[in-house]
């Protein structure tokens, strides 16, 4: 098969949760074992550092990974869902896996793959762990899927825990409270393995610290750690200075310049010095640099991402009440004359909990992401008008994308979001 032979077999053959939901999660660990099993327990073969949560950790991954590698390590990175190609989940100091690895992965596993009928993100698991070991990385950042406990990446023992926060997400996998959804995120802390908290809640933080207990964990609250003294935002970078008992990182750059990256950054370089502290060589410069050229370094895309300038057009992926919350903030931080939404949105989310955050004074440009889970545009447009929120109705995203851009002066702000999907397409 070709690469897009291969592509299309795998979409075609195996359930994905990004396109059809919670029919395509296994809520048992029983297929990447059994896959990993019989390419010989790759996961075995490299360092690794497990990060979860709800929002943030894909930022989290990128940033890590971005200082590992500035620090010479041989740095793989897992993260998921892709925006554009397949090949951007599986990542070694930023180059994506090669289309041959993937080809010849499938056509090796194809006979297992049709035994086990795994989904798709249990696939690609293996695949990258199976990758990461044939190249011999030093250490590999891992993503979490979805939850912590159940999550196919859960097969790892890791050198280091991260969990960024705790939001009501996939509450129809997850569990309807924070208690609920942070006691399946605490599932990667591991016997022995430390772990960073990256936000400290009433509800959860006693959740983390039982488990922490129970695995004999060193638990590490980012925000006890380290605190964000100063930041502004600063041409094309956001500037902040981190200060922590006999500690100070000042004039840090980060080349994300979402506001909600303090958060991430914090807890970014408070594991980061948990890494150095069990032995990892990263220096202060590391850091630095890391976290300076994090796009470039990992190809990270989609978060608080300007792609045009006039009209000032920003696009990223928060898809939750907690992403969405944060999007807010950086809205209310930007100069602009006039706000242009264009929005679209998965059925499986807190649709009303969403809108409800949104401006009312903003121009709505409804669309839909074409996947099975996409909320039909007119019933988001129905929902957002019951909330007071104005718009037209478009079968496309790039349809809205277009009407907005045609509607919007030099001096306005264009925002795009909602879901991955829709940015995705933008993109």
């Amino acid at each position: 098969m070709t690469y897009k032979q291969t592509l299309d077999y795998l979409y075609a053959k195996l359930p994905m949760f990004t396109r059809v939901g919670a029919s395509a999660y296994k809520k048992d660990l029983h297929n990447v074992i059994a896959m990993c099993d019989q390419l010989g327990d790759p996961q075995n073969n490299f360092k690794t550092v497990h990060v979860g949560g709800t929002n943030g950790k894909g930022s989290t991954s990128h940033m890590l990974a971005a200082v590992l590698d500035q620090a010479g390590y041989k740095t793989g990175l897992y993260t998921s869902p892709h925006l554009k190609d397949f090949r951007e989940r599986i990542r070694i100091n930023g180059k994506m896996i090669s289309k041959r690895f993937v080809v010849d992965f499938v056509a090796r596993q194809k006979a297992l793959i049709e035994s086990l009928n795994p989904s798709f993100f249990e696939v690609t698991v293996a695949m990258a762990f199976s990758y990461f070991s044939s190249k011999k990385v030093d250490v590999a950042v891992i993503e979490v899927g979805l939850g912590g406990r159940l999550d196919s990446t859960n097969i790892i023992t890791p050198d280091l825990s991260v969990i960024t926060n705790i939001s009501l997400d996939h509450t129809n996998i997850l569990g309807n409270t924070l208690a609920a959804i942070a006691a399946e995120k605490a599932g990667i802390i591991k016997k022995g393995v430390p772990v960073v908290i990256g936000e400290k809640h009433n509800e959860t933080d006693k959740i983390f610290l039982k488990k922490a207990e129970e695995t004999n964990s060193e638990i590490i609250f980012a925000e006890q750690k380290l605190q964000v003294s100063a930041f502004e935002r600063k041409g094309l970078y956001l500037n902040l200075t981190l200060t922590g008992d006999d500690i100070m990182f000042e004039d840090l750059q980060s080349d994300l310049t979402g506001l909600y990256q303090l958060k991430n950054i914090q807890t970014v370089v408070s594991a980061l010095l948990k890494l150095i502290e069990i032995g990892y060589k990263i220096s202060v410069t590391n850091i630095y640099s890391g976290l300076r050229s994090v796009k470039s370094l990992t190809g990270l895309q989609g978060r608080w991402q300007m792609i045009n300038d006039r009209p000032l057009t920003i696009c990223d992926t928060a898809h939750n009440i907690g992403g969405i919350n944060e999007v807010i903030k950086n809205i209310d931080n930007t100069n602009y004359l006039n706000l242009h939404i264009v929005i679209g949105m998965v059925k499986d989310k807190d649709i009303t909990g969403v809108l409800k955050l949104l401006p009312l004074d903003a121009h709505y440009y409804f669309c839909e992401p074409m996947l099975e889970r996409a909320l039909k545009v007119e019933e988001l447009a129905s929902q957002a008008g019951e909330l007071g929120l104005s718009g037209e109705v478009f079968s496309t995203v790039q349809l809205a994308y277009n009407a907005a851009k045609n509607n919007a002066e030099k001096d306005d702000l264009i925002f795009i979001g909602g879901s991955t999907f829709v940015v995705a397409e933008v993109l």
